[in-house]
């Protein structure tokens, strides 16, 4: 069977996997903080997809400025937003050169609980009067909706996050979860043919709102995709090449600048 053409190929580069205090984190001397390894260096959990000339970010956190800086990307077509904690979206303002440059407002897409925080904390984007603010165009998605961006055809996923419902995403063969606790029976059935799934392990032990290494191990067990990928990892995973030796054939610690193809 011949190679399929490289403009039909999807391509999903990790900008961030870490959790919401970043690795290393403020004050600590662990070994993983402590760690000269670049993949135990991690930015804000978020994603960037393209497949041809379209090109979505999923989640934009406070690192998004030199996250795409690093990428060397200036523009992109959507954002996709998982939920509105401050480690998914304290870098919207970072979008103000992108929207400026396409000269039309920028399309994000989220759910109705999102947009309500999102108009509260970035009023000022939706008061046109001032000058040299981002322009949004909110395009509000819930769980079993179908939408796409250009090229990028996508289903949306409920996520249980422990105390919030927020959502996750199927591009084609790819399926990308962060924050869970849970995945409902009916999220669970939708992406049960992937191929390449992400999906959160926040640390070891236990946590009221993330799955821990074990659950993810679990869900990963039961739904059996050809390749997975532990995101939103906190340092107290631990070590990147040590961890990684634990895990079974097809699990995969992400880290930051990781490219997949699909």
């Amino acid at each position: 069977m011949s190679n399929p053409p490289a403009n039909s190929l999807t391509s999903l580069v990790f900008l961030g996997t870490a959790t919401s205090h970043g690795v290393p984190m403020l004050g600590c001397a662990c070994s993983v903080c402590q760690s000269s390894n670049p993949k135990d260096r991690r930015l804000r959990s978020s994603v960037y997809i393209r497949r041809g000339d379209t090109r979505i970010v999923i989640d934009c956190g406070p690192d998004f400025r030199q996250q795409l800086l690093r990428l060397g990307v200036w523009n992109l077509d959507a954002v996709l937003l998982t939920h509105e904690h401050n480690d998914h979206v304290a870098g919207m303002d970072d979008l103000r050169s992108i929207q400026q440059r396409q000269q039309r407002d920028f399309p994000i897409y989220l759910s109705e609980q999102t947009e309500t925080s999102i108009r509260q904390r970035f009023a000022y984007a939706f008061d046109h009067r001032h000058r040299g603010v981002p322009h949004f165009e909110l395009r509000r998605i819930a769980p079993g909706d179908h939408f796409s961006v250009k090229d990028l055809d996508m289903e949306v996923l409920a996520v249980d996050h422990g105390f919030v419902d927020i959502l996750g995403f199927r591009i084609g063969d790819l399926v990308y979860i962060t924050d869970a606790k849970r995945l409902p029976a009916e999220t669970l059935r939708r992406i049960h043919s992937c191929s390449v799934l992400v999906i959160n392990a926040l640390r070891i032990k236990a946590h009221k709102t993330h799955l821990h290494l074990e659950e993810a191990l679990d869900i990963i067990e039961q739904l059996n995709p050809s390749q997975a990928y532990l995101t939103h990892m906190s340092h107290e995973i631990g070590l990147h090449d040590e961890l990684q030796k634990q895990l079974p054939d097809q699990v995969f610690l992400s880290y930051d600048g990781l490219r997949l193809k699909f």
